[in-house]
């Protein structure tokens, strides 16, 4: 077995043998002896000399997170985003996206080590975060972080697991990494300010994660800070992604964009790293940084802001509803009116639904289901509920019973929402045939910080994902073991759990 460890570093041959991906692409230095000259640990790396440096802030922290124990309540939170990540990727593995990436890992499966979720297949750990990330956001189950605009579950995890396995980390590792992730990762897109992506038409979704993935690949590679600091200059010269993934209309491309290509990056940064391989030390400050090429405006010191303090998986956000992020307030804001207020589908007159105007934007008739408005508060009239299957029945966006009641909604691009992001705020106005009129505005949906759902919540959602792929009593094995993730000694022991036996 491979271990990470202060100074160590794969072999030639470890390293071509790990992926196809890794293989087919990249020059490797002549020698072994090269590499083992070029590696880099905290002793012995020229890093910056200014002892409060943002770079070596927060290099020394990522390097030390494997052995800093969580608090309790960071731990359980991870925990929780943890299991409903892998229920993404068991729910995932039957939908389009997902399909098309187990396919890949087939074709390009590298060196038998990672795991493949949902499937009998084991691959190289470049292939099995890819295709694990493809599963984790084949569609709107996974976890999302408002004031960093991006997706972290989706890369960040598959990242984890598939260093994690080549290692064989222990679980409480494994936490820790993933925490690390969602620390480090959505730093870099909260200071870069909330409307990036609308002024740059670069995607958040492809930053955050992507460094995200990347530190929680270092961490379980054993990265020293030194060679923290050559991953992050490797992360940041592989992000790309475009907002053109909003015209994607089978979610194929935005389940590579938001966690695919981030997962591969991400671990593809750690193992060139841990292999030897030398870099910019410093890609945050300096001549071309990150910075300048990114946002010039933003303040790289956010990236170490109460870092140790503030936990950024305390912030993300367990999607009650399987559908994207800007829906989900409005579809609270019904359920609560129809408790508050008893009505039936053909009472409802018109419908009326206030978003920021970015947020309209994503969600304004789109293709998909899930990410449609019009369409998903249409199936929320009819059916009083939204599930998993309903959120992904393309044929039904043709019934003509729900196109009738689609006619009814209309969606508001608010100015005044716009201003109060990254808070999602939905106000929900119902005018019913009597002529009474209903309206709930919804600050804090279901699943944020501010409303929190609990374990029982979680585990019972995870389980609704998880059943009709792998049985019942699979999901339940699998809900025991990552709610006790401190017990187990190497998270290879997850594999049967998330395989198809």
């Amino acid at each position: 077995m491979l271990m990470a460890k202060r100074g160590a570093g794969l072999t030639r041959r470890e390293l071509f043998g790990l992926g196809g991906l890794a293989a087919a692409g990249v020059a490797l230095p002549p020698s072994l002896a090269a590499l083992e000259m070029a590696a880099v640990d905290a002793s012995s790396a020229s890093g910056p000399e200014n002892e409060g440096s943002v770079i070596k802030t927060l290099s020394t922290y990522m390097s030390e997170a494997s052995a800093r124990a969580l608090p309790q309540e960071v731990a359980e939170k991870t925990k929780c985003h943890v299991l409903d990540t892998f229920a993404a990727m068991i729910s995932g593995s039957e939908l389009p996206p997902g399909r098309s990436a187990v396919a890949f890992a087939k074709d390009y499966g590298g060196k038998e080590v990672a795991t493949v979720v949902s499937s009998k297949l084991l691959c190289g750990p470049i292939e099995a975060a890819l295709t694990n990330a493809m599963l984790a956001h084949s569609d709107e189950t996974d976890d999302s972080h408002p004031g960093s605009q991006s997706h972290p579950g989706c890369a960040v995890i598959p990242a984890a697991l598939a260093v994690g396995e080549l290692f064989g980390i222990s679980g409480s590792h494994f936490l820790r990494a993933v925490s690390l992730g969602y620390d480090v990762g959505t730093r870099f897109t909260i200071i870069v300010g909330e409307r990036y992506e609308s002024e740059t038409h670069r995607s958040t979704h492809s930053i955050a994660p992507l460094f995200g993935a990347a530190a929680a690949a270092g961490c379980a590679a054993g990265l020293q800070a030194g060679q923290m600091r050559l991953l992050l200059g490797y992360a940041a010269q592989q992000c790309s992604g475009l907002t053109s993934w909003r015209r994607d209309s089978e979610h194929v491309q935005k389940a590579f964009v938001f966690g695919g290509m981030n997962a591969r990056s991400g671990v593809t940064s750690a193992l060139l790293v841990h292999g030897g391989w030398t870099g910019v030390e410093d890609i945050l400050t300096g001549t071309d940084n990150f910075f300048q090429a990114f946002e010039p405006a933003a303040d790289p010191a956010g990236l170490v802001e109460k870092l140790g303090e503030r936990f950024e998986i305390m912030q993300a956000n367990i999607k009650k509803w399987s559908v994207g992020s800007p829906i989900q307030a409005a579809l609270d804001g019904i359920e609560i009116l129809r408790k508050e207020h008893p009505f039936a589908p053909g009472d409802v007159e018109e419908v009326t639904v206030h978003l920021a105007t970015d947020e309209a934007n994503i969600v304004n008739n789109r293709e998909i289901p899930g990410i449609c408005l019009q369409h998903m508060v249409a199936v929320m009239l009819l059916d009083k509920s939204v599930t998993f299957r309903s959120t992904h029945d393309t044929a039904r966006m043709k019934d003509p019973e729900v196109l009738r009641a689609r006619a009814k909604v209309q969606l508001i691009k608010d100015e005044e929402l716009q201003n109060l992001m990254p808070l999602r705020v939905a106000v929900v106005d119902i005018k019913l045939a009597d002529g009474k009129r209903l309206t709930k505005r919804v600050d804090n949906v279901r699943g944020t910080p501010q409303n929190p759902m609990t374990r029982e919540e979680v585990v019972a959602k995870a389980k609704d994902l998880i059943t009709p792929v792998m049985g019942a009593a699979a999901a339940t094995k699998l809900v025991e073991r990552v709610m006790n993730f401190e017990s187990v000694k190497s998270i290879k022991e997850m594999r049967p759990l998330l395989q198809h036996t």
